[in-house]
This record gives structure tokens, C-alpha cells and sequence, in this order.
């Protein structure tokens, strides 16, 4: 794993990795930090060598970028739990198998427009792109790796930004958050394993 946000610095060429992974992160891929630029050109030479790259949140903005999409404000501020459906595609079941919807965990304001070529196969009520594909690659808007740990750290981390956005309707306080855990995480958890599924047949050996 590498930490770039704090310094770590960017791989100059992808073919070292069998696949490579961005997480998330409360910045904003049009923000002028020194490792943007790079990470988006190792996904383009990721992506030219059929390298698979998996994105989360912020990872999905930064494919949509280097890959020719485009990163801009969502309508609506999503925090919480959320409800996504699965689109009626070939594509759309290759990643989700008979899943037709579930509930997912957000945490962004911006999200991205598709690439050329990439598929939308999720969406939600306040954000159209949920999730793309192209070829071996996914990226994600919501977020399907989280934990319980996870999401009470994150609601103790961001809570001024919770409290300032709480008139969103598709914000949630800490408290709803986390009492909603335990019916949600586990289905949440089966998606993730048939995405990850999916995404590993294409890695490099």
C-alpha cells in the first residue's frame, strides 16, 4: 500500500503491479496537489497496458479523469446510507450478478462523468454515476469497502462537515449512520466480495 497523500511517491510506470487499487480521500482531483498529476498518468498507462485499475470514491474520480471524463460538484451532497440500483445491462450483471440493488455507504460531494467507452452500470437517486466500467476497470462513487470501524472513525473525523451539510436529504447524522450498520453492512459486504471477484479474473499474473 502506498500513502501518496502523505508523500509517498507515485510509481512512474504500472507494470511492477498485476492490478492497482485508489481508495478514497476528502480531497478533490481538481485540486492543485503534487500527486494528482502523476497518479492520473499511471492509471492512462495502466489502462493502455490492460493493467486493471479499481477506484473508490475519489479513486473512481481520478480513472474518470485520466481517462478522458470530467470531475464536477454532485447536486447533491451524499453522506450515509443510500440506496443504489444496478442498471439493466450485460455489463451491469458481469459486476453484479443477480444483484438488482442494495444499500451502500456515501461520502463525497463531486462526482464524476463517464470516460469514452465506459459503461454506467449504478446509480442512485442523487447521483447518476455510481459506478462505471471499461474493459477490466471499475470505478466506484459509493463506497462498498467500508467496516464498521471504518464508518464510526470516519463520522468522529468529518463531523463539522456532517453538521454543515445535515439539511442535504441525502445526509445522515452519526447516530442514524451507525444504527443502520448492522442491517446493511453484511449485504453491503457480499457486493464488494463479487466485485472484487470480478475485478481479480482480470489481474495480471
Amino acid at each position: 500500500m502506498l500513502c501518496i497523500d502523505a508523500g509517498e511517491p507515485v510509481p512512474v510506470t504500472p507494470e511492477a503491479f498485476s492490478g492497482l487499487v485508489f481508495m478514497g480521500g476528502p480531497m478533490s482531483v481538481n485540486d492543485d496537489l503534487p500527486w494528482i498529476a502523476p497518479a492520473l498518468a499511471l492509471i492512462r498507462a495502466a489502462a493502455a497496458t490492460g493493467i486493471p485499475v479499481l477506484g473508490h470514491c475519489l479513486g473512481g474520480q481520478l480513472m474518470a479523469k485520466a481517462l478522458g471524463g470530467s470531475v464536477g460538484r454532485n447536486p447533491i451532497k451524499e453522506i450515509g446510507w443510500g440506496t443504489v440500483r444496478v442498471l439493466e445491462s450485460p455489463a451491469a450483471r458481469d459486476w453484479f450478478g443477480a444483484t438488482k440493488s442494495f444499500e451502500s455507504f456515501h461520502w463525497h460531494g463531486e462526482t464524476f462523468a463517464l470516460p469514452p467507452g465506459a459503461e454506467r452500470i449504478l446509480e442512485s437517486v442523487y447521483c447518476a454515476n455510481q459506478a462505471f466500467a471499461l474493459g477490466p476497470h471499475l470505478a466506484l462513487q459509493c463506497h462498498v469497502e467500508m467496516t464498521e470501524a471504518m464508518i464510526q472513525s470516519w463520522c468522529e473525523v468529518g463531523a463539522d462537515e456532517i453538521a454543515a451539510a445535515i439539511a442535504s436529504p441525502a445526509v445522515q447524522a452519526p447516530r442514524q449512520m451507525q444504527a443502520m450498520n448492522a442491517a446493511n453492512l453484511p449485504a453491503m459486504r457480499a457486493v464488494a466480495e463479487q466485485l472484487y471477484g470480478r475485478w481479480a479474473r482480470g489481474l495480471q499474473r
